[in-house]
């Protein structure tokens, strides 16, 4: 389990969230799964963004997709494998990075539009976020939002 700065593990998967870390978790979830039907659906822009040096590319990009609906699937609706789901999308977020900067940097055309740096340097900004959004959501941690134990006033 991640643990945030103030080294206090946060509540267990099986505990209830509260509404907006739970909206969030599903709207992520969703978001993750409708991406990974993507990949499977029309895996040709997925395929052209996937740097030279992954091998298989097609198989990647389906496999991805694959792993995209179930993490997300697990992450909105299975409480048990809630936290393993927020930790594989995140890793998962960390791995597909270099095909965003790929993106970004070859001006790769993708459904016959070339997308501008108005889009990538957000897209590429938010990545971090990303991560973190799906360890957060999905009760990993609870950085920064975990209150930090009061320390006792000091005798006088």
């Amino acid at each position: 389990m991640i643990r945030g700065p103030d080294q206090i593990d946060p509540a267990p998967a099986g505990a209830s969230q509260p509404p907006l870390r739970t909206a969030l978790r599903i709207i992520l979830g969703v978001v993750y799964a409708v991406a990974g039907a993507l990949h499977i659906a029309s895996p040709g822009g997925f395929v052209r963004i996937t740097p030279a040096w992954v091998p298989y590319p097609e198989a990647v990009v389906f496999l991805t997709g694959v792993a995209e609906i179930a993490g997300g699937v697990c992450l909105a609706f299975f409480t048990r494998l809630r936290q393993a789901a927020a930790i594989g999308l995140a890793l998962y977020a960390i791995c597909v990075f270099p095909a965003n900067i790929n993106h970004a940097l070859n001006m790769i055309a993708v459904g016959g539009e070339t997308l501008t740096w108005r889009y990538h340097a957000p897209r590429l900004m938010l990545q971090p976020v990303i991560v973190w959004l799906a360890l957060w959501t999905g009760g990993v941690t609870d950085w920064p939002f975990r209150r930090r134990p009061q320390k006792p006033a000091a005798p006088h």
